[in-house]
């Protein structure tokens, strides 16, 4: 199941699927706070290994958010071992710039500085959307276990230390049927460049013009207020530990640990759960520029879940040419990874807790994975 995979994912520093091999945990950062030093909110280093035959090696890094996704879809591919590390997005796109890994991972899309310093390694970069995901607003409030409704102001308020109690009349007003305590709000972010980070603050922005312009949207922000935690795991660790707490985590990471997290009203004004119909929802409609650099942000339509996140595969479109570091070898790895990713992985996303592509973005990460080369031979796709 893949909730047990989780539950390793999050507790151990390596994972072996099928061999369900644990190594030491390393401790995630806090800027202010223990909370998130324990094993719980170790931000996972990890190795996905296909038990059967494997006939290579790939190497990856990059987004927490997608790291369960690629230990399930590693963990059912035969003859092909994919070592991955969750060290978030910023690292990832740095690890494919440095030629350290033979694909990286990223929630946000590229940045024209990032395109210009992956060609520099002989190809162009490409960004390729692999699936969504629901970016949770978690809390551990005993005694308030459902029917928690928040808005976009009232989020944003919270994360700029203006909210800071869960009396606050703030959210009363939002929440008239619930008996809410007086318990202080200690807020939990993301202490490392993440992506998911990234998905949060870009719909705070659009929604709250003094949260865009006192913190902004991005991988790194400057936090006015609350603790850092490294990963989703470490953030989600976090939460557990901290009555009061609240946190932004994937989806996945939040079921996990058994959270219960808010309804966020949307752009059309209604209060809607994170769910895998609210998240496919979110990405209906969304524009696809000719990078594929997708961004759903604060989306339109009644059913969509305001917060949800795309996340990307970033390599090099000749990835020979570009040096990647398995060589010819890695590069059709890799595209026996997206291949599968983008085939047989998009139908088994929702055990994971994360939602497949919409058929026209599919059908274009398709054709950039055909697209991909090796010393200026096609690679398949």
């Amino acid at each position: 199941m893949i909730k047990n995979k989780m539950g390793a994912l999050a507790g151990c520093a390596v994972l072996a699927l099928g061999l369900a091999a644990c190594g030491s945990s390393s401790s995630s950062s806090s800027s202010s706070s223990s909370s998130s030093s324990s094993t719980a909110s170790s931000t996972p280093s990890t190795t996905a290994t296909a038990v059967s035959s494997g006939s290579g090696t790939i190497s990856g890094a990059g987004s927490t958010f997608a790291a369960p996704v690629y230990e399930q879809w590693a963990s059912s591919l035969s003859g092909l071992t994919v070592n991955y590390q969750a060290v978030g997005s910023g690292a990832g796109i740095t690890a494919v710039e440095t030629k350290t890994v033979d694909f990286g991972a990223s929630d946000p899309p590229l940045k024209p500085a990032d395109e210009e310093a992956i060609a520099k390694n002989g190809s162009t970069a490409v960004q390729i959307p692999m699936f969504l995901g629901a970016i949770t607003v978690s809390y551990n409030l005993p005694g308030v276990k459902a029917g928690m409704k928040l808005d976009g102001k009232t989020i944003s308020d919270i994360y700029l230390g203006k909210v800071k109690t869960w009396n606050d009349p703030e959210i009363k007003a939002l929440n008239p049927g619930l008996t809410l305590p007086s318990t202080p709000i200690t807020v939990i972010h993301r202490s490392d460049s993440s992506g998911t980070t990234s998905g949060f603050t870009s719909f705070l922005a659009a929604v709250d013009p003094e949260f865009k312009s006192k913190v902004g949207e991005g991988k790194d922000v400057q936090w006015p207020t609350g603790t850092g935690a490294k990963g989703n795991a470490g953030v989600a660790g976090a939460v557990q530990q901290t009555t009061g707490a609240v946190g932004y985590v994937e989806q996945a990471y939040a079921l996990q640990h058994n959270f219960t997290y808010a309804a966020v009203k949307n752009k059309a004004g209604q209060f809607v759960a994170p769910t895998l119909a609210s998240a496919s929802a979110a990405a209906q409609g969304v524009k696809v520029p000719a990078n594929l650099g997708i961004k759903i942000s604060n989306p339109a339509g009644a059913a969509s879940y305001p917060i949800t996140s795309q996340t990307f595969v970033i390599v090099s479109k000749d990835m020979c040419k570009a040096g990647i570091p398995g060589g010819e070898g890695a590069a059709k790895g890799v595209v026996k990874f997206l291949d599968y990713g983008l085939g047989q992985g998009q139908a088994i996303l929702s055990q994971a807790d994360y939602a497949g592509l919409p058929a026209a973005i599919l059908a274009k990460s398709k054709a950039a994975v055909a697209g991909l080369q090796c010393n200026g031979s096609s690679l398949g796709g």
